[in-house]
């Protein structure tokens, strides 16, 4: 029972003995263990180097030999059991990590999981949200293959949890209807939102470890969708890093709410728009909804959208930009983009 502690069997049997006998000679113990005197001596040099046992000062009968106390003589000995089991446990887990790499680099299918059917996609990408640590990161496209945006749910209860949520949007995505409302409840929440033109591919990241990445959409309405589940390998390396890509170059998306806009620097709760232009204008004061317009103008949406969803007529929009327009110096909307970038009105 004590072979965990290191000892052998026979090293035990003496031990046990001494224990209940209190103390006694080599020839007493190979006698009731049918050891020879040799073995039995043997033993008990082990034990004593173990520290399990201590020898009493001899009479006529020679040397005599008592047990050490267990809780004490045993504690070393367990705790060097212990230490090896973390160790064992160290190098199984490295050999676990050496044969699945082996694993994935002799079989494909340990790297790239084929999904297919809306139903099976919708499913994995909310196992795989509700798995999720510490980040999600999304390229979110006009159109769906398996789960519209406004139905993923599972974002609002992660973001609840701490989990932070990067998503870029296609320009086009954003000009479907209720879009913009459904990607401000999604700021709101703690989403950081931004905007392209254009995405090359739909794709789900959780915390940099696997992916999703849809494949074949079902353009003839037969076809099945399927997506491609991408775990830890050099494939994997390269979607985040297309994802940063896209990401550094994107505009923001930003809620409405009041913030301070001036020539020499940041108010309470503003945003600081000092540069190689202070001093161009008097102070200037940007409203909330003035900055939530050019996040969107920025991000490509269309004047009658922005119109929806700030509550207003398109006129007031156009009036609106022309203002900016002005107050930036710019003489078309892609030079006033270019100077909200330079300003960091948006930042």
């Amino acid at each position: 029972m004590l072979e965990g502690t290191g000892i052998t069997a026979d090293e035990e049997q003496v031990y046990r003995l001494l224990v209940r006998a209190g103390e006694a000679c080599a020839d007493d113990l190979a006698a009731q263990l049918r050891l020879s005197g040799d073995g039995a001596r043997a033993v008990l040099d082990g034990l004593l180097a173990r520290g399990l046992a201590r020898r009493l000062p001899g009479g006529d009968g020679g040397d005599r030999f008592a047990a050490n106390p267990p809780d004490v003589a045993f504690g070393p000995l367990l705790l060097r059991g212990q230490e090896s089991l973390d160790q064992a446990r160290a190098a199984v887990a490295e050999l676990a990590e050496e044969h699945l790499a082996t694993a994935r680099r002799r079989d494909a299918g340990q790297l790239l999981e084929i999904v297919t059917g809306g139903e099976a996609i919708r499913q994995r990408i909310r196992a795989v949200q509700l798995g999720t640590r510490s980040e999600m990161l999304w390229f979110c496209r006009a159109g769906h293959v398996a789960m519209p945006s406004e139905e993923n749910d599972e974002e609002f209860d992660m973001l609840a949890r701490g989990v932070s949520y990067r998503v870029l949007y296609e320009r086009q995505l954003l000009e479907e209807p209720g879009m913009i409302d459904n990607v401000a409840k999604g700021i709101e929440a703690g989403e950081q939102a931004r905007s392209v033109p254009t995405l090359p591919i739909r794709l789900a990241i959780s915390d940099r470890s696997v992916a999703i990445c849809p494949l074949v959409p079902r353009s003839d309405g037969i076809t099945e969708p399927t997506a491609a589940i991408v775990r830890d390998s050099n494939l994997l390396t390269a979607l985040i890093a297309l994802f940063e890509s896209y990401w550094s170059a994107a505009a923001p998306l930003l809620l409405s709410g009041g913030v301070a806009v001036t020539g020499r620097g940041t108010e309470t709760g503003g945003v600081a728009v000092t540069g190689p232009w202070e001093g161009a204008g008097p102070a200037t004061a940007l409203s909330g909804d003035e900055r939530y317009l050019l996040s969107l103008l920025v991000a490509g949406v269309s004047d009658k959208a922005i119109a929806t969803r700030l509550g207003v007529s398109m006129r007031t929009v156009q009036r609106r930009i022309r203002d900016l327009m002005e107050l930036a110096s710019a003489e078309t909307r892609m030079q006033l983009a270019w100077q909200v970038a330079r300003r960091g009105w948006l930042t």
